[in-house]
């Protein structure tokens, strides 16, 4: 049975869309302990689920946890290992946002954290086993898609402005070169900006998760908000954060992510 904070869509075709971070749901045992419960939220990939809503019409199997990633991060390593080794990063139970902002009063300690993890992590990612297994059983290629968002200019983790495709493969060791090369040409027909393994190579699921040889392939996308949002300018507020979700303005960018994950299953297939 599948817990009841997991979504799930099942799916026929050889893709498997993971949703991560798109979770506010704090429950109140936590929140109790939180500073602010809006600072705790605001690192969310806000309405991203939003933008992937056409996946489930490609045939796609879509995964998607409601529970917040100040609750547990369950795109991390489980074991506490840096994803990012001397990069500044958040870990598997977050005790900072990402402007640096402390989160609780007082940190989660071993315990709690053991506790989140068999309550909200173990599920999710047994979650997403079974689904991999079901569609390796009828497939012997499958795509295994984690979709991302983060603002466009956060000082504490990077420089500058984001490229608006962030594209992860942990360095080509997660899925087959043929993808991941598909996935960079339409991210430049669209004309925005993209990078692959910059910034971001990809967390836990995509490492994790990702094996070509067993007939696997995981990749990342970290979009910019900017190109499905009118990001506030200056420090976040709760006036100004989250922005409402406006589905004309996101249109453009869906369309390439849209071909993106028709790219996925076209290579799925003919594998």
């Amino acid at each position: 049975m599948t817990a009841d904070f997991i979504e799930l869509s099942e799916g026929e075709a050889p893709l498997l869309v993971s949703l991560p971070h798109t979770g506010t749901l704090i429950p109140p045992d936590i929140e109790a302990h939180l500073n602010d419960g809006w600072r705790a939220r605001c690192d969310a990939d806000w309405h991203v689920d939003k933008l992937y809503d056409f996946a489930v019409d490609l045939g796609a199997t879509v995964v998607r946890t409601r529970i917040c990633r100040t609750v547990i991060d369950v795109n991390r390593d489980p074991s506490g290992v840096s994803l990012y080794p001397g990069q500044t990063t958040t870990g598997l139970c977050p005790t900072e946002t990402f402007d640096g902002e402390r989160l609780y009063r007082s940190d989660p300690q071993p315990a709690e954290i053991e506790r989140r993890r068999a309550r909200f992590f173990d599920p999710y990612h047994q979650v997403l086993c079974d689904q991999i297994a079901r569609l390796r059983g009828r497939y012997s290629q499958i795509v295994l898609y984690d979709a991302h968002a983060i603002r466009s200019r956060v000082p504490r983790l990077f420089e500058g402005l984001l490229p608006q495709f962030n594209i992860g493969t942990n360095g080509g060791q997660s899925c087959a070169t043929a993808l991941s090369r598909g996935v960079e040409e339409l991210c430049a027909r669209s004309g925005l900006s993209h990078i692959t393994d910059g910034r971001f190579k990809g967390g836990w699921i995509t490492r994790h998760y990702g094996r070509p040889e067993a007939g696997v392939h995981a990749i990342q996308m970290e979009l910019a908000c900017r190109g499905y949002l009118h990001e506030p300018d200056g420090p976040l507020t709760p006036k100004t954060w989250p922005v409402s979700y406006d589905e004309a303005y996101a249109t453009p960018l869906r369309a390439t992510l849209a071909r993106i994950l028709e790219h996925c299953l076209t290579f799925a297939r003919a594998t």
